[in-house]
């Protein structure tokens, strides 16, 4: 087996191209994430399986290739928020500001991404760091920083360096590739629930599928603004919940819990994403972008099994609000991720390990 192989069998055409068998895509995997084939056969192969579409083996296997290279830290039981790297470009990043809630509910965090990649050339929770330290984040400073507040960030390049060699290629192609799906399942944490955005309805049996044999106790999968991991404060939302080998459509409704807002027109910048994510923290907010919080939060607090009805995760949600408890350790982990050195974490004495 070869890759010129591999490409014979993907690269036929919407009609005459064949799936591969999942020790075929391990084999493309390994050679792609390790850059044993070249750029041209990478570039072809993506866009081979943009046209033919990836299969459920053929995601999971680049899954567990990917995790094999990526440095994962076995740390609290919690939720991973699965949102698109390539981030967001007309809507706000409601899932940022709810990590702080959802953390001083007692639920660990975990969120990942990187600087902004194709298609959508968004701003990412990466490039909100950036506006408060030019420096990217370690992966000391992030272990720490969740040590002490049990928000997690993943700078995926540096913890996954396959994923940061293959940047030059994916610039250059300007399309969504197989790793826009990919890479936000490779789990940095072991989270046991998950939150993960999707572009299409027509995807989400095939990510049920997916997720179903990646094995998490409980996922949600989110038809969310811009294919994000976020639910509508403004319309209903169309979501998946997957448990064990079912899945079942769930709509979530905004306007059934009284929470229903229009939120206003912004030119979302990595600045005013980080602004606005902090007056929701301080209540200083426009009330749209704190009901999107409180209901994302709400969603989550239930699907990780915190709360019995997303009815008293709201009520959880705006209590922690009301009392200051998010943002108190939103500037915990701001300073940790942006003062503590590496040096000074080994001092410490961190608990992770990866």
């Amino acid at each position: 087996m070869n890759m010129i192989d591999i490409l014979k069998e993907v690269g036929r055409g919407k009609r005459g191209a064949r799936d591969l068998t999942y020790e075929e895509a391990c084999y493309a995997a390994e050679q792609i994430l390790t850059q044993k084939a070249s750029p041209a056969q990478i570039g072809a192969f993506f866009l081979a399986e943009r046209i033919k579409m990836e299969n459920v083996d053929e995601l999971y296997a680049f899954i567990m290739i990917c995790r094999k290279y990526a440095q994962r830290s076995q740390v609290q039981a919690g939720i991973d928020c699965a949102g698109p790297y390539d981030g967001r470009a007309t809507s706000f990043m409601a899932t940022f500001a709810t990590s702080f809630v959802l953390a001083s509910a007692g639920l660990p965090v975990t969120l990942h991404g990187t600087a902004s990649l194709p298609p959508k050339w968004g701003v990412t929770v990466y490039d909100l760091l950036s506006e408060r330290s030019k420096i990217p984040p370690t992966r000391s400073l992030s272990l720490h920083a969740a040590e002490l507040t049990n928000v997690l960030f993943v700078s995926a390049e540096e913890w996954c360096p396959p994923l940061k060699e293959l940047r030059p290629i994916r610039e250059e192609l300007g399309l969504r590739t197989t790793l826009n799906t990919i890479e936000k399942l490779i789990d940095y944490s072991y989270s046991p629930y998950l939150v993960y955005g999707v572009y299409h309805n027509t995807v989400f049996d095939r990510m049920s599928q997916l997720i179903m044999q990646l094995g998490y106790r409980k996922a949600l999968i989110v038809q969310g603004p811009e294919g994000s991991e976020d639910v509508y404060i403004n319309r209903p939302t169309r979501t998946y919940v997957v448990e064990g080998d079912k899945a079942e459509l769930q709509i979530i409704d905004p306007e059934l819990y009284g929470l229903d807002a229009t939120p206003p027109e912004v030119h979302w910048t990595a600045a005013e994403q980080l602004r606005t994510a902090e007056q929701v923290l301080t209540g200083e907010a426009h009330i749209a972008f704190i009901h999107q919080v409180i209901l994302n939060g709400a969603v989550r607090l239930h699907i990780a099994e915190k709360v019995d009805s997303i009815e008293e995760g709201i009520y959880t949600c705006k209590a922690l609000l009301e009392e200051g408890a998010p943002y108190a350790i939103y500037q915990k982990w701001l300073s940790a991720m942006t003062h503590h050195s590496p040096e000074q974490t080994v001092a410490n004495g961190s608990s992770y390990s990866g």
